[in-house]
């Protein structure tokens, strides 16, 4: 978390932190293009590239920024695919995420796509590009997709909240992750996790710590309405936040189920 430091301390975290984002945009340079190139191979191998990518990024931040993770509920990681359901604060868990798990398709905004280099990687390795604006036919997209690559036997990552939120803040859960997994009768995996806290979401200066990650126990999806089963994801993931985070997300009121203001 941020504290109060002197203007050596600031200077120090600012050249920390660019030392960082220079190795960050060093290495897209030189992965993507193995990515994009790579398309002849099988698609378990391109994916490893991109692992390999992430897994250098998670240790070059350790190693400038001081950045650390602690991981608990490892065997809750099933051999069979899920829908993966995580909290998301940071750009730290779609590095983490990548590198730790199996190979997955992730729902993603399609701009990201345009992105030179890193959107063409991106775009070579099966993810569910989906216009928000759309609506219903977003959603309609990702159970598509999604159900055709968990049969394929690839996982799927959505973060419910449908965007990064910060420490403190809660977001409504969107539906459209537990509709996937009762339509493809997959569990889902949630994942409740604190890196916001020290690499803030559409923040430059990162902060030393250790990010706890949480998985949670497999939530079964067969006979289940997609409603309740999000209720369950939701309750399993904030009630772990309250846990790990230190500006822990507000309870929901008992009247309404919303987060009290």
């Amino acid at each position: 978390m941020p504290t109060s430091v002197g203007f050596l301390g600031k200077a120090s975290r600012f050249i920390r932190s660019l030392l960082f984002s220079l190795g960050m945009l060093s290495s897209i340079t030189l992965f993507a293009p193995l990515v994009v190139l790579g398309f002849f191979l099988p698609f378990r191998q391109r994916y490893g590239i991109s692992q390999i990518w992430a897994a250098f990024n998670i240790w070059w931040l350790r190693i400038t920024c001081g950045i650390d993770y602690r991981v608990s509920g490892n065997e809750h990681i099933p051999d069979r695919p899920v829908v993966v359901m995580a909290k998301h604060q940071s750009t730290w868990e779609t590095l983490f995420l990548n590198q730790y798990l199996p190979p997955m398709s992730w729902v993603v905004k399609r701009e990201l796509l345009w992105l030179p280099l890193f959107g063409w990687a991106l775009g070579a390795l099966r993810p569910i590009a989906i216009n928000r604006q759309s609506g219903s036919l977003a959603v309609r997209q990702v159970i598509r997709q999604g159900v055709n690559y968990l049969r394929q036997g690839q996982w799927v990552l959505i973060f419910p909240e449908g965007t990064r939120t910060a420490p403190g803040t809660r977001n409504r859960y969107g539906l459209g992750g537990a509709v996937l997994a009762t339509q493809s009768g997959c569990p889902i995996l949630p994942v409740a996790l604190n890196a916001g806290e020290f690499w803030p979401r559409r923040g430059f200066i990162k902060y030393p710590g250790t990010v706890q990650v949480v998985f949670g126990p497999l939530l079964e999806s067969v006979d289940r309405s997609p409603q309740d089963l999000i209720r369950q994801v939701e309750d399993w993931i904030e009630s772990n936040m309250r846990l790990i985070s230190e500006v822990p997300a507000p309870a929901p009121s008992p009247a309404t189920g919303q987060p009290e203001s």
